[in-house]
C-alpha cells in the first residue's frame, strides 16, 4: 500500500527557474513539474526515513519501519514520470543532463556562459575598434605621402536611392 499526495499547491523547490509563487504552467508541462516536485518530495521523505531507521528507531517495534511505504512512493512517481514522458517530445541537451549528473546548476553553467560570451564580445569589439584606428591612421599616412591615392583611401559614401520596383 502507497500514498499519493497532490502537490497542486506545493512550491517546495527554491531552484526553481520561475518565481517559487508563481503557478507552474498549464499542460502536460506543468503536470510533469508537480510530478517532479512530487517525487523529490518523495525521495527527500525516503532519505530521512531511512536515516530515522538506521538510527533512533532501531529499536521499535515492527510499526516503526516506513521504508516500504516510502520506496512504494518513489516507485510511483517514477512510474506516473515515465507514463508522462511518452506524450512529451522535448529534447534535452545531453551536455544538461550530464552536468545535473556531476552535481552542477543548468542555470548557473548558463549565467556562465552568456558572462562569458559577453567577455569575449567585448574583447572582439576592442579588436575592431583598433583595426579601425589603424586603417584610419594609415589611410591618412598613405593620403599624405600620396596624394594621388587620398579618392580612393577616403571613399565618399555614397546615398542609395530608392530604386522603383
Amino acid at each position: 500500500m502507497y500514498m499519493v499526495v497532490s502537490f497542486r499547491n506545493a512550491h517546495v523547490l527554491h531552484d526553481s527557474p520561475r518565481s517559487s509563487q508563481s503557478p507552474p504552467p498549464s499542460g502536460s508541462q506543468g503536470d510533469i513539474e508537480l510530478e517532479l516536485l512530487g517525487l523529490a518530495n518523495a525521495l527527500y521523505n525516503l532519505g530521512t526515513t531511512v536515516i530515522n531507521d538506521s538510527t533512533k528507531e532501531r529499536d521499535k517495534p515492527a510499526g516503526g519501519k516506513q521504508v516500504g511505504v516510502r520506496a512504494n512512493e518513489v516507485v510511483y512517481h517514477l512510474t506516473t514520470i515515465d507514463d508522462m514522458a511518452q506524450n512529451i517530445q522535448t529534447m534535452i541537451p545531453f551536455q544538461v543532463l550530464q552536468d545535473i549528473d556531476n552535481a552542477r546548476n543548468p542555470m548557473q553553467l548558463t549565467k556562465e556562459r552568456l558572462e562569458r560570451a559577453a567577455t569575449e564580445n567585448q574583447f572582439m569589439n576592442g579588436k575592431i575598434a583598433a583595426i579601425d584606428s589603424y586603417r584610419r591612421l594609415l589611410n591618412e599616412a598613405l593620403a599624405k605621402n600620396f596624394p594621388d591615392t587620398a579618392e580612393y583611401l577616403h571613399p565618399k559614401p555614397s546615398i542609395k536611392e530608392p530604386t522603383d520596383t
